[in-house]
């Protein structure tokens, strides 16, 4: 249904417009009239056209003034302007006013529905392009939480993979290099002093009904906000920064906002919140800030809570080689031992060159911490073997009698033994994962057998096993699976006994012509082409 509104001082223009209409398009449209400019524009306020055919000499308001007012209160209408005035400086005016279609009294009636056509169909492609769009923001507002859920959910993990983290960063058009964490945790008031929610399990069923109203309080408060997904009774929030650090005016803002929102969920849902938030830190380390908001969480006192006020992060003397220390206990967990070789060396020359001699029993203190943690690490990776009480009585001993030149030695050579049985240990686990995986294709090879299956006969998730299987075989899944059964396909014909539709069957696929497809795209020749050629036809 078209709204049509006419405009026209001449009653028998009008009707003679109506007439055309309702023979050119019958009951398709609705129709309104208007004598003048200020009753065109009355008419307009609460019927809203669709298409608008004005002439322009009326009384009062003439019909290019009246345009101008409609398009406040209608910019979507379309206009017709009809005159028995041939007048440059009116059609100019129309022109300038997005008017559709300039035509002259007398109306010929196909060169009137011919405009009012086109007019139509214009009001169609827009229609057209409104709903695409809804239709579009609809699937983002399904879309676009999943990957703020998968992008939060990556950055806390203890070792992130970069790869997946600035793969989030594109879909999410994240440009910042840091960020830190928000964690909302609802539940239950305890008694008074008390520090922790209640009913957490409960709280948090409770509170998935009103997600979107949840995630609607979130981003008007914080807008570069990127959700996670609730678990249990939190929900962690990720806030991209641009700067390394959150000066005392953005700390503030921040917890404003976040009081204000713990103050509306709380009207809204009927169930208590409190908001623990962490330091800024680069977006490879936001386990460090998740870690913080815990904390924030457990030592606060008030709704809101920011480690910063809490004195949670630790804080160093100035010339301290914060960096440095982090990016060692980095590589050691990584089992990188190369790297922790290097920056061992480098931390022990930091010691030498601004600590020695006036701090020689922190310094070979400093040492022992850094090998008992590099230790400590390859013992709960299960790399060091079977942990013995006295394994190091003689450690505390050297370390009080060498000299500083065998104390650098022994200190390296320590964090890279550490670092070396932790890569092995990975290395070795990746591999026997690997083999197992194999071993389960070969002999499951012939049914429908999927990654999924694979990576649950092994142990280990989908996801990560994916990975890894390229990592190690160089080779997707896939593409490891089809190989496989092509090379069995190859063997089962040289036997001409063994038809190419039991050889399909036999080696895992339900399609004869897909199997055809598969094997050429493998060999370059069809399964009966092979055939000849091994049979020397």
């Amino acid at each position: 249904m078209y709204r049509i509104l006419i405009a026209d001082d001449e009653g028998l223009s009008i009707n003679s417009m109506t007439y055309m209409l309702d023979e050119a398009f019958g009951d398709s449209c609705e129709i309104r009239t208007a004598q003048t400019g200020r009753a065109v524009i009355e008419i307009a306020e609460t019927f809203h056209p669709d298409i608008a055919v004005m002439d322009i000499r009326m009384p009062g308001i003439n019909g290019i003034e009246a345009i101008r007012e409609i398009k406040k209160i209608s910019p979507q209408t379309l206009y017709l302007v009809v005159t028995a005035y041939d007048t440059f400086d009116y059609a100019r005016e129309a022109i300038d006013l997005g008017v559709e279609r300039y035509l002259s009294k007398p109306l010929d009636k196909d060169a009137f529905i011919s405009a009012v056509s086109e007019a139509m169909k214009k009001i169609d492609r827009e229609k057209e392009r409104r709903s695409s769009n809804l239709k579009t923001r609809e699937k983002l507002e399904t879309v676009v939480p999943m990957i703020e859920s998968g992008f939060v959910l990556s950055l806390l993990l203890q070792d992130p993979v970069m790869e997946d983290i600035n793969r989030y960063r594109s879909l999410l058009e994240i440009q910042e290099n840091f960020g830190y964490i928000i964690l909302i945790e609802c539940g239950d008031e305890e008694e008074k002093g008390s520090r922790e929610l209640g009913n957490p399990i409960g709280s948090g069923i409770r509170i998935q009904k009103y997600a979107s109203y949840i995630r609607d309080a979130l981003k008007s408060r914080i807008p570069r906000a990127v959700i996670g997904q609730i678990s249990i009774n939190q929900l962690p929030v990720f806030v991209p920064s641009a700067e390394e650090h959150q000066s005392y005016a953005e700390r503030t803002k921040t917890i404003e906002s976040c009081e204000s929102l713990v103050r509306a969920l709380t009207e809204y849902t009927g169930v208590s919140f409190r908001i623990g938030i962490g330091t800024v830190h680069p977006i490879a380390k936001e386990a460090l800030s998740y870690s913080e908001a815990k904390r924030s969480l457990h030592f606060g006192s008030g709704p809101v809570s920011h480690a910063d006020d809490l004195a949670l992060s630790c804080v160093y003397e100035a010339d301290y080689p914060v960096d440095l220390e982090r990016e060692l206990f980095e590589k050691v967990q990584a089992g990188d031992e190369a790297g922790a070789g290097k920056a061992a060396d480098s931390f022990f020359n930091w010691m030498e060159d601004t600590q020695l001699p006036a701090e020689e029993d922190s310094v070979r203190l400093k040492v022992l911490e850094f090998v008992l943690f590099a230790e400590h690490t390859a013992y709960a990776e299960g790399s060091m073997g079977e942990y013995r009480f006295n394994s190091r009585s003689d450690y505390l001993r050297f370390i009080e009698t060498a000299d500083i030149e065998q104390l650098h030695l022994w200190f390296v050579s320590h964090i890279t033994q550490a670092t070396r049985k932790i890569a092995g240990k990975g290395e070795a686990h990746a591999g026997s994962v690997i083999d197992e995986a194999k071993a389960y294709i070969c002999a499951n090879y012939q049914r429908d057998l999927g990654l999924e299956e694979v990576s649950k006969a092994v142990n280990i998730s989908p996801y990560y096993f994916s990975k890894l299987f390229k990592e190690k075989t160089g080779t997707t899944f896939v593409e490891y699976l089809t190989r496989l059964r092509i090379e069995k396909a190859a063997q089962m014909l040289e036997d001409p006994g063994n038809s190419v539709r039991d050889i399909c069957y036999a080696v895992g696929y339900q399609d004869p012509n897909y199997f055809s497809r598969i094997f050429k795209r493998s060999t370059g020749l069809t399964p009966s082409e092979y055939r000849q050629q091994k049979q020397g036809g």
